[in-house]
């Protein structure tokens, strides 16, 4: 496989390798992608998450069960407040 960078990738690479972290410019690499695809898969599970819970969240309101905006935004602070005091900070109103 033959993989084209930019010069500065290919610079930062070979910085890299030069202060004896790795061994090789493939070593970098696939330390790189490992990472890469690491990163990738958790933001396909926070995607597929989200996702879920908006269907969640639209099933909720097409049976009726929403709250008002007014009553959200109460609950929110209330829940916001009660953290806040569980962690020891100060209770904002």
């Amino acid at each position: 496989m033959n993989v084209s960078l930019t010069p500065e990738l290919e610079r930062r690479i070979e910085e890299r390798v030069a202060s004896g972290l790795y061994g090789s410019a493939s070593e970098v690499m696939r330390e790189a992608l490992r990472l890469y695809f690491r990163i990738d898969d958790a933001n396909g599970r926070a995607l597929e998450r989200l996702n879920r819970d908006i269907g969640d969240a639209i099933g909720q309101l097409d049976r009726g069960e929403g709250i008002a905006p007014d009553e959200a935004r109460r609950l929110s602070k209330e829940r916001i407040a009660a953290r806040r005091q569980a962690k020891g900070g100060p209770e904002q109103r």
